[in-house]
C-alpha cells in the first residue's frame, strides 16, 4: 500500500513538472511598444527635443522659408495661367457663336427659289 501511494505521488509529481508553463510576464513585455514624443539631438547627446520644437526650428529656418515662398510664386503663376486660358476659351467661343449666328442669318436671308414643276 505504501509502494501504491508513492508510486501514485511521484507520477502526479512527474505530470506537473512536465506540463507546459507559460509565463504572463515576459511575452507580455515584449508586446508592448513605447511611442516617444521626443527625438535626440545627436547620437552622443544627453538631451532630447520634443517634436513640436524641432518642427517650429525647421519651419523657421532660411531653407524652408525659401521653400515656401517659391511654391506660394508657382501657384500664383498657375492661376495667372489658368485665367489667361479660361480668358482665351472665352472668347474662341464668343467668336464661334458670332460665326454660327452669322451663318444662320445668311441662310435666312438668302431667298429659296422658286421650284417650278416640269410636266
Amino acid at each position: 500500500m505504501k509502494n501504491l501511494l508513492s508510486a501514485i505521488f511521484i507520477f502526479v509529481l512527474l505530470l506537473a513538472a512536465c506540463s507546459k508553463k507559460e509565463s504572463p510576464g515576459f511575452g507580455a513585455e515584449q508586446d508592448m511598444k513605447i511611442h516617444y514624443d521626443t527625438m535626440a539631438v545627436d547620437s552622443f547627446s544627453n538631451g532630447a527635443v520634443t517634436v513640436d520644437i524641432a518642427r517650429k526650428i525647421r519651419m523657421s529656418s532660411p531653407q524652408y522659408l525659401d521653400s515656401v515662398k517659391q511654391a506660394k510664386k508657382a501657384l500664383e503663376e498657375e492661376q495667372k495661367l489658368n485665367a489667361e486660358l479660361e480668358k482665351e476659351n472665352k472668347k474662341k467661343e464668343e467668336e464661334e457663336k458670332k460665326k454660327a449666328e452669322a451663318e444662320k442669318k445668311k441662310t435666312s436671308e438668302t431667298p429659296s427659289s422658286p421650284v417650278t414643276k416640269a410636266q
